[in-house]
């Protein structure tokens, strides 16, 4: 069975950080970004990134963890904890998704509780107590794909070869009558606590909000 990495996005603050992620997940090689929760997000600094990576949606923590047991994966938190791991000693065994944590709080003790290992990213300069979210994400996925020995992407001059667009864009979601009451339930949570669930700038009822929602909409279909 193949090596394969995924990153689990649930209690990401800030809207554009989740096109950042998704354009880290596809330099690195993630077979899918998962997303907990609500589905919709700002695809702000993806770079067009988010055609090339497979996103999957689950309501709950518990959902993604058992998706990705099946999937023989590890579930590594990325957060400085006790026992946490550096990352550069490349302390992996096998397929892995990496959680992250919130930008401001870090880990939850939810998230904490489905993952197998932790590990950090050690600093070496003073001026600051923690690395942005897509940059640790994209320290980590990098250390993971050499590893994991990911064959690089071909160059050409300065740049790094892109693929064409797929045609079809796959999406995989579950949509259970009960996965549609925990949504609601995850959107009314999400707007109490200013969650980064808003898919544009505008406001509610703005033309171009609703447009992007319903092309997010497209973007998930069953299995």
């Amino acid at each position: 069975m193949p090596i394969e990495s995924y990153v689990v996005v649930h209690n990401i603050a800030k809207r554009h950080n989740v096109g950042t992620l998704a354009r880290s997940a596809t330099a690195f090689g993630v077979t899918e970004l998962i997303l907990v929760g609500r589905r919709d997000f700002n695809s702000f600094g993806s770079h067009g990134s988010t055609s090339h990576v497979r996103f999957r949606h689950f309501h709950s923590l518990l959902e993604a963890r058992q998706f990705l047991k099946e999937k023989d994966c590890d579930i590594c938190g990325v957060e400085i904890t006790e026992g946490a791991l550096p990352v550069n000693q490349h302390p992996f065994k096998k397929s892995t998704a990496f959680l992250m944590g919130n930008e401001g709080t870090g880990l939850s003790a939810r998230e904490c509780e489905i993952c197998d290992f932790f590990v950090y990213i050690p600093q070496y300069g003073c001026g600051t107590a923690s690395l942005n979210v897509t940059v640790a994400a994209s320290i980590v996925l990098h250390n993971f794909g050499v590893w994991a020995g990911f064959s690089e992407r071909s160059r050409d001059g300065n740049k790094f070869v892109v693929a064409e667009r797929p045609k079809k864009q796959v999406r995989y979601s579950a949509e259970t009558e009960e996965a549609i009451v925990e949504e609601r339930k995850c959107k009314r949570e999400n707007a109490a606590n200013g969650g980064f669930f808003e898919v544009e700038e505008g406001g509610k009822g703005d033309s171009s909000s609703t447009a992007a929602a319903n092309l997010l909409d497209a973007l998930f279909i069953d299995d």
